[in-house]
């Protein structure tokens, strides 16, 4: 979905918020760390240093940190300079002109699902990516398979007294 670029940036502001953003962390650490090779990852920490998602410092202690708290950091800031997630949309039958005015068949679901793609990158912020998910308990989890209490006479029906 994301090209190579754009993916590796939202790992790096990922990985930048799982590690707080009271310290800098070296690129070469981030490179290691990410499987990302060094070279590729210093121009995208610097582009997202220039759009001032990134602090980056200089000297003994210096590497690259958050400019902002995760819940201010949309995922468009992250990968909008790498990758036009907003506009990239091509027709999904592969036809060179496809629009309102000229739709294939596919045009209104695949144009409703590029919307839906393009809010989720506006409206998601990077907390969201680094805070744990939430478990859901499956209604059928409920009490079966739990032991029956200790003394418990069962009825015919299975039941406990």
């Amino acid at each position: 979905m994301l090209n190579q670029t754009a993916e590796y940036a939202l790992r790096t502001a990922v990985h930048l918020a799982e590690h707080g953003t009271d310290r800098a962390i070296p690129a070469s650490d981030l490179a290691f760390a990410l499987s990302i090779p060094s070279n590729y990852l210093s121009k995208i920490l610097h582009q997202l240093a220039r759009d001032g998602l990134l602090i980056s410092q200089r000297g003994k202690t210096g590497g690259f940190r958050l400019a902002r708290p995760v819940s201010e950091i949309t995922l468009i800031d992250i990968v909008g300079p790498f990758d036009a997630v907003e506009t990239k949309r091509g027709c999904l039958m592969g036809r060179p002109t496809c629009s309102d005015a000229t739709p294939c068949q596919a045009h209104e679901g695949w144009k409703a699902l590029g919307a839906s793609l393009a809010d989720f990158f506006r409206n998601t912020t990077l907390d969201t990516l680094i805070t744990p998910p939430k478990r859901v308990r499956s209604p059928s989890a409920g009490t079966r398979g739990r032991p029956a209490k200790r003394g418990a006479r069962s009825t015919p029906r299975g039941r406990t007294r």
